[in-house]
């Protein structure tokens, strides 16, 4: 486990479980399987409902087959009822149903305030979250959440605003707290350019967190490499193990941030 993780709070005594609530990836590049897997490599227990079944593969999303909301109540509730749920983070809500589903079982359960991955397109621009989803997530279940995660096309959506800077990126975060988030996490991987002060130009891992008007960026060296499907999913999961094991939210964060550079640096082979 890496070292972040390894030093957070103990919670007495027993694994700390989290709710993954989020699409299914048969390729396992993305959503429930990515989640499933970064959990358990931080440690966790984790526990799942699939709110869309989705057809892709590396190439791209061709087609999906979304839960109602009855099937999404009925695969959560025994997870509620067995499992002492330490944090919950949720990535692709398609429909309206489902987000108002979730919103109703986190206020009648009282259950953890969730990290949102707002999942609203695949890479390969198929829709995932359609307009009413988008507009209940705003006004119905963002205000409930610990945090918000969206990377920059996701943040121009949700805030109406174009971002093609740091400045930029600070003020969306702003923004998404005056439409109601605890906090935001603006990703800046789709920044197609980057500056550190006025010295020079190279390209950062930069994102910018606004927790409750508390501004943080963090920045790191770029990682070349090839695409990586999933990272997302990755830190979002990886943020809500943090949480699970009692860091701070600034500090789940970097210790996701970490995980998520190391897998990005090194990758597993996969035998073809």
């Amino acid at each position: 486990m890496p070292d972040h993780f390894s030093r957070a709070n103990d919670i007495s005594g027993r694994v700390p479980v989290v709710l993954a609530i989020a699409g299914f990836d048969p390729s396992g590049g993305a959503g429930l399987i990515a989640d499933i897997k970064t959990l358990g490599a931080l440690g966790c227990t984790p526990v799942a409902a699939i709110t869309s079944l989705t057809f892709q593969n590396s190439s791209g999303v061709r087609g999906a087959i979304h839960q109602t909301a009855e099937s999404l109540r009925s695969q959560l509730l025994p997870l509620i009822e067995a499992f002492e749920i330490d944090a919950i983070k949720i990535g692709m809500l398609p429909t309206r149903e489902i987000v108002e589903e979730v919103v109703r079982l986190i206020l009648e359960k009282k259950l953890s305030a969730p990290v949102i991955d707002p999942v609203m397109h695949s890479s390969s621009g198929f829709e995932l979250m359609n307009a009413e989803a988008v507009a209940a997530l705003l006004t119905e279940l963002m205000p409930l959440a610990e945090l918000i995660t969206p990377n920059i096309p996701e943040a121009e959506a949700l805030t109406g605003t174009t971002i093609a800077d740091e400045n930029a990126m600070r003020l969306a975060a702003g923004k998404l707290r005056e439409m109601g988030a605890r906090a935001a996490l603006v990703k800046g991987g789709h920044l197609k350019e980057q500056r550190s002060g006025r010295r020079s130009e190279f390209r950062q891992a930069l994102d910018i967190l606004d927790n409750k008007g508390a501004v943080t960026v963090f920045r790191s060296d770029w990682i070349d490499g090839p695409p990586a499907r999933g990272t997302g999913c990755m830190l979002s999961s990886a943020i809500a193990a943090g949480l699970a094991r009692r860091l701070k939210l600034e500090d789940a964060i970097r210790a996701a941030r970490s995980f998520v550079a190391r897998a990005i640096s090194d990758p597993p082979e996969i035998e073809t």
